[in-house]
């Protein structure tokens, strides 16, 4: 009889018990701000505005880095969730927008820039046959060993196709367009870095952060990134996505963009005002 009746008291605090485990699970996920950003971002999101951002906020940064139309197709297919969404391009997030893409994007704000560079490691063999050469003489120098992104899955790589074209020389484009490496963001830095490859096409502001001389292109031909953010409308954490674009654009994260290279720009907001957080359009308004 005791043993009866203990049996039932048992069963409801192990069921109890697991329940507190699931509500523990799901407050510590909502304290968990995923950002999906552009892969020339990597440095600083990780080394510097997401470890500031958790102090200041208590809250988790996760972020998941890659080419921006990578990220957007796999938002747009269901394969990545996120809540706050940056890009390196305005156009990208045209993929993720109307009821044909489940309305993912309602808004975006453009806050920053970096222009299209030559990145080569400053003390790798390249950088002494390097001295003295223009643009044009470096990706031209025999046996060169040049890195690129892939322009269907990065803007990075379409700006520098684009570019090329608009040089209007010919055989340079075609040499690096045939005999250049075509690579993802993160592991085109890793391979300049450790002189697997002589120079390759960057953001200025990846140069800077990766410890690259940066060799500049003719401005008035010279794409620009120009990054955006968003927090997506299937946002798991919308909450701690407000928190997350409040603190870059505010006076600390904007420091700390500044410091890595990026040049800001007053914040632009694109899209449906109304679907735009209150506290996004109050930053904004300042």
């Amino acid at each position: 009889m005791i043993h009866g009746r203990c049996a039932p008291i048992k069963a409801l605090q192990v069921a109890a018990f697991a329940l507190s485990l699931l509500t523990a699970s799901k407050v510590a996920a909502e304290q968990t701000v995923t950002v999906l950003y552009a892969g020339s971002l990597v440095g600083q999101m990780e080394r510097s505005i997401g470890p500031e951002f958790k102090r200041q906020s208590g809250d988790d940064f996760k972020g998941d880095a890659g080419g921006s139309q990578q990220l957007a197709r796999q938002l747009k297919d269901g394969t990545l969730k996120g809540d706050v969404f940056i890009s390196a391009d305005p156009k990208v997030n045209a993929f993720l927008s109307g009821s044909a893409n489940a309305d993912l994007v309602k808004w975006y704000v453009i806050f920053a820039e970096s222009p299209l560079v030559l990145g080569i490691n400053p003390s790798g063999r390249f950088a002494e046959n390097s001295k003295g050469k223009s643009w044009e003489e470096l990706l031209m120098v025999p046996g060169a060993k040049i890195g690129r992104t892939d322009p269907a899955k990065d803007p990075k790589g379409a700006f520098t196709v684009e570019f090329l074209k608009k040089v209007d020389k010919p055989k340079l484009a075609e040499s690096v367009l045939e005999h250049s490496s075509v690579l993802p963001e993160e592991a085109l830095v890793k391979k300049v870095q450790a002189g697997e490859l002589d120079i390759g096409f960057f953001y200025s502001v990846e140069t800077t952060g990766a410890g690259l001389t940066a060799i500049d292109l003719p401005s008035s031909i010279t794409p620009k990134a120009t990054y955006t953010l968003t927090i997506l409308e299937n946002a798991p954490n919308p909450d701690g996505g407000k928190k997350f674009v409040s603190f870059l654009l505010g006076p600390k994260g904007s420091e700390l963009m500044k410091k890595h290279g990026l040049s800001l720009l007053h914040p632009q907001l694109a899209g449906e005002d109304p679907a735009v957080p209150q506290a996004i359009r109050s930053l904004l308004a300042k």
